[in-house]
């Protein structure tokens, strides 16, 4: 390594920060259904997760240089840029994670590196061909093809099943649950943990401490894989209460078709190199499993809004690293000042969280008024239609111990 300056190390702390977030923010895509039929309690449940998403990290590296190598121009980009687009990536997990939202942290990041390096450089700076083909479809295919696949697949487990004993089926499909988080677990350390070495990579040959078109030291991807490990071990428990309980009603025969569906998708998509959301794959799958029984229900209001935030994770995230790196544009005092905005930012935003605590205590309680509590976080950052009014925050604040009518669901 030829260099590295004060600007590149924080960059690099900045993409481990991202990398923690995107742990905590996404543990919901591996447990949150195992937990929610209670095939593993909730702190073994993300302790194994942890594990699994380290060992994940050094599966491949087919991501990261999509990310380092062909989403934008390397000869374009500045550390600066890395920097913001980190920024708009991470306020956007935090902001999402806040009101119980599944949404991509992928797209958090690559709507912060495309607006970045826009801002910097231009839309050529940009290769539109590879967002195409290895984003942007990826992200409307996966949740399809992960939600038709979990629908048949849960079908299926019933109809095999129909003859069965109910208590020991029910306790045979726990077991394949665990098996098959485990196997998401794996499948979201081999894709996710990879953008953030595809980042640092990228870091690395923009100031020149790095050749172009190297793959990702090992070091890199030792400490992404560490921090992804962590950020999963911390738990992202308000949006695994929404992936748990907020979307369906799961039983486990449904839990293992939903989680074995989406670890496929997953880890096929990571052996092509496509910059796939596990988040969309895996709420894709949540949503054909609840379908796929009898009876089953999806609540499609709180879908709805799932379905919003996935819009406009990319612009949002671009607008904000942008922005940031117009700032960063004017100087060191300007690069300083966004420091100072992120971690002002990050600081509000957990202590926001701090009114109502969501933890491994609390997260499978009250199946549907906890749906109810999270519909109503969400509706804070999202207006409600013309002519309908929201409840009051107190409301809001009381709805965790008030007992009140399920949320509206579809029957299928």
């Amino acid at each position: 390594m030829e260099s590295f300056s004060l600007i590149l190390a924080i960059v690099v702390v900045t993409a481990l920060a991202f990398d923690f977030t995107n742990g905590f923010h996404d543990t919901a895509n591996a447990m949150a259904t195992t937990i929610s039929t209670g095939a593993l309690k909730p702190k073994v449940a993300v302790a194994m997760s942890a594990v699994l998403n380290l060992v994940g990290a050094f599966l491949s590296v087919e991501v990261a240089n999509t990310i380092s190598k062909g989403l934008v121009d390397e000869t374009g980009i500045r550390p600066e840029v890395i920097f913001a687009a980190l920024v708009g990536a991470i306020l956007w997990n935090l902001l999402t994670w806040l009101v119980g939202l599944p949404s991509s942290s992928s797209h958090a990041l690559m709507g912060g590196l495309i607006g970045a390096a826009i801002a910097s450089a231009g839309v050529g700076a940009v290769h539109g061909d590879v967002l195409v083909t290895k984003v942007l479809l990826p992200a409307i295919a996966a949740p399809l093809v992960a939600g038709i696949a979990a629908m048949l697949g849960a079908r299926l487990t019933y109809r095999l099943g129909r003859k069965a004993d109910g208590k020991a089926a029910a306790k045979g499909y726990r077991a394949g649950q665990i098996a098959s988080a485990g196997l998401v677990s794996l499948a979201h350390g081999t894709n996710d943990a990879q953008k953030t070495m595809g980042i640092i990579t990228l870091a690395l040959v923009a100031s020149g401490a790095l050749a172009p078109d190297s793959d990702p030291p090992l070091w890199v991807i030792l400490s992404a894989g560490i921090a992804i490990a962590l950020g999963t071990y911390l738990g992202g428990w308000r949006i695994i209460r929404t992936m748990g309980k907020g979307l369906t009603d799961l039983q486990p025969q449904q839990g293992f078709a939903a989680q074995t569906s989406a670890a496929t998708v997953i880890l096929a998509s990571s052996h092509l190199g496509f910059s796939l959301s596990t988040t969309h794959s895996v709420s894709g799958a949540v949503m054909g499993a609840g379908l796929g029984r009898k009876g089953g229900v999806v609540r499609w209001s709180t879908a709805t809004r799932m379905f919003v935030a996935w819009g406009l994770t990319l612009p949002a995230a671009a607008l904000v690293a942008a922005i940031a790196e117009w700032v960063c544009g004017l100087g060191d005092w300007g690069t300083a000042l966004v420091a100072v905005f992120l971690v002002a930012s990050s600081a509000a935003i957990w202590k926001i969280s701090r009114r109502e605590v969501v933890d491994h205590t609390n997260v499978v309680d009250d199946g549907p008024e906890a749906a109810g509590v999270v519909t109503q976080a969400m509706a804070a950052v999202t207006p409600p239609p013309a002519g309908v009014t929201g409840e009051p925050a107190a409301a809001v604040a009381s709805s965790a111990s008030e007992p009140k009518a399920p949320s509206a669901t579809t029957t299928v």
